[in-house]
């Protein structure tokens, strides 16, 4: 009997998986891609998503690019533009009413002017959170203006982008921005503009095959995936087996068709370095 009561065994608390994630609130962790480690948002956060154990770019949110970039000194231009559905696609209107909620702005792209380290440039600031970045005709229209609004006040112009494309629901009015893009482009690079791409995780489609690609300067996050067709489509079409970092920015920059690999961190001071170059450049030959 008192063997029974001494070799009792004792009851635990017990929590279901589902009430252990009930009690985490969503978007408090997050999980690196990467490296598999889980960290406080808040704390990637702080360093410009970027992870703190294997240095992994998440993708940034437009707005928080261009606030570390300018800061308060960014204007935004064209922030009431919104995409319509010309082509009646089902369901489309609704999607985009979504974006807008989940992301706070009205389209893929974000488009202004400010400072940085008080050089004054025209900035396009691509988000992929809204339709993945897709290019449809409000983005096409929104870099064109700000190309043109640039051209203008004379002053450089900067890019990043983080697009898969084309967007399908405007068929071919979204491929006709390709063109749009790059001929304002070439009128800015006429008038003796600098412009400066920014390529991020992804950028792919006819975002990689236009504008993306016609930068004075064309940079790269680390890691990020920069090509036009999918890998196993070119695997298929050529029938060989790709390299492993192949449409990778270091496989890119290895084969010449980037001139750096900036990381985030980095960034800000490279155009700082940039923007100057070209600015005392411009004063000597005045």
């Amino acid at each position: 009997m008192l063997k029974d009561i001494f070799n009792k065994k004792k009851k635990y608390a017990t929590v279901s998986k589902q009430e252990e994630r009930d009690d985490v609130p969503e978007g408090l962790m997050i999980k690196c891609p990467s490296c598999r480690q889980i960290f406080y948002r808040k704390e990637i956060e702080k360093n410009l998503m970027i992870c703190p154990h294997c240095d992994y770019h998440h993708q940034i949110s437009s707005r928080d690019r261009i606030d570390y970039l300018m800061g308060s000194s960014f204007v935004e231009w064209d922030e009431d533009m919104v995409s319509e559905n010309p082509l009646e696609f089902p369901d489309y209107l609704e999607k985009l009413e979504k974006d807008r909620e989940k992301t706070g702005i009205n389209e893929a792209v974000v488009t202004g002017k400010g400072s940085i380290n008080g050089y004054e440039t025209a900035i396009a600031v691509m988000d992929s959170r809204f339709r993945m970045g897709s290019m449809g005709s409000v983005v096409g229209e929104k870099i064109s203006r700000a190309v043109e609004r640039a051209r203008e006040e004379q002053i450089p112009f900067i890019i990043f982008t983080a697009s898969g494309g084309a967007r399908m629901q405007e068929g071919v009015l979204s491929l006709m921005q390709m063109s749009k893009t790059s001929v304002a482009l070439e009128r800015f690079s006429r008038s003796g503009g600098l412009f400066i791409s920014y390529m991020t995780h992804p950028t792919t489609g006819g975002v990689s095959a236009s504008f993306a690609s016609l930068g004075d300067y064309n940079f790269a996050e680390p890691g990020a995936l920069i090509g036009f067709a999918g890998r196993r489509i070119i695997e298929q079409t050529i029938r060989e087996k790709l390299p492993d970092d192949f449409q990778t920015a270091e496989f890119l920059f290895k084969h010449g068709q980037l001139d750096k690999v900036v990381h985030r961190l980095e960034m800000k001071d490279v155009l700082t370095n940039i923007l100057d170059i070209h600015q005392s450049t411009s004063l000597e030959v005045e």
